[in-house]
């Protein structure tokens, strides 16, 4: 029944135009009933994006299931591939879904309600596993916008592109970028920022001694040879 009442839905569209077409028209072609449709979909724009609540669901789920042994950056970049995979899996109707939201103001602004939802989903989960750090707060907002940017930028080239190439290369590049930028290796060699600290040296020297004394008390300071 859901998936008849988006097909209806979006042959209107494509036929008729998105304000033109009303919920009875996609009932009546769906061959349903009005109550039908608002069991599965609030409003009309709902039936727009039928499976981001599932795939808000499904994220949420996948970052509470993690551990405190995962990497908080990568976790977020994986958990930002599954609405990745939402749109991959369909790529027909991802297309048209991105077109016919282009020239809609309302589903543009419903477009970014949802994207919002995302990225509160992977700010929260930051936030919890930022506690105690100076800024986490701000990390975690920063971070979680982050990925949320590249993700999206990689997904709409995808869709421009009529679905054409491989939507997850595009994608890894993209958070491979966040990755790169706010992330830890695997093997944890880079520093959390805010534990990072630099060593001051200061150096008292005669005026006008020559510069390669200078620079032998700099090394002897630091200890090197």
């Amino acid at each position: 029944m859901r998936d008849a009442l988006v097909a209806a839905a979006f042959q209107l569209f494509l036929e008729r135009g998105y304000e033109q077409t009303t919920v009875d028209d996609i009932v009546t072609l769906a061959g349903v009933g009005r109550r039908s449709f608002f069991r599965y979909f609030p409003s009309k724009e709902d039936v727009v994006f039928p499976d981001h609540e599932r795939c808000l669901t499904d994220m949420t789920a996948f970052l509470g299931a993690g551990s405190d042994e995962d990497e908080p950056v990568q976790r977020v970049c994986d958990a930002a591939r599954l609405v990745l995979r939402l749109y991959a899996e369909n790529p027909t109707f991802s297309v048209q879904r991105y077109r016919l939201t282009k020239k809609v103001p309302g589903l543009r602004a419903y477009e970014l309600s949802v994207v919002w939802r995302y990225e509160r989903a992977l700010a929260e989960y930051l936030r919890g596993r930022f506690t105690g750090r100076p800024d986490g707060t701000l990390q975690a907002d920063v971070i979680a916008a982050a990925v949320v940017a590249a993700h999206n930028n990689a997904l709409r080239s995808w869709l421009r592109s009529d679905g054409q190439g491989d939507a997850d290369i595009a994608v890894d590049h993209a958070l491979g970028y966040v990755q790169a930028s706010f992330g830890r290796s695997p093997g944890g060699s880079r520093a959390d920022p805010a534990e990072e600290q630099e060593d001051v040296v200061v150096v008292i020297s005669r005026r006008g001694a020559p510069m390669w004394r200078v620079v032998r008390e700099i090394e002897s300071t630091l200890g090197r040879n």
